[in-house]
């Protein structure tokens, strides 16, 4: 439970610096995530994907939870929230399932997101 718990913390902690360097170390270089309706392979894909991300979800804000964990796979439940380049909030809810290898890498990553268009005053983050 307790490492499982850092882990959670650790991947929000990283995720929040909205650095895709940062972010891309703890995944395997051949880590596999499918992100929404996108297919991603690699270390490079996975820079050039958050890259993206953050340039369409500016004032970025993630909060991570466990839900549930057994051997190498975890299930985490998460929101954040941003804003696009006309200043209309969103909170993106999702769900993920982790896979880790042997010295603790992500080597899978499958995450289900949905966003809600919110105003500036509704932002809980």
């Amino acid at each position: 439970m307790e490492t499982a718990l850092q882990k959670v913390q650790m991947a929000e902690d990283a995720w929040n610096t909205r650095d895709p360097e940062t972010v891309s170390l703890a995944y395997t270089i051949d880590s596999e995530w499918r992100n929404r309706t996108e297919f991603i392979n690699g270390r490079d894909e996975i820079k050039a994907f958050l890259t993206r991300k953050w340039q369409k979800e500016l004032g970025y804000k993630l909060k991570k939870e466990l839900w549930g964990f057994r051997e190498n796979r975890m299930a985490v439940r998460f929101e954040y929230e941003w804003h696009d380049e006309n200043n209309q909030w969103y909170r993106s809810y999702g769900n993920e399932l982790w896979e880790f290898d042997e010295n603790g890498y992500m080597q899978k990553r499958y995450a289900s997101i949905n966003d809600m268009p919110i105003s500036e005053s509704e932002r809980k983050l």
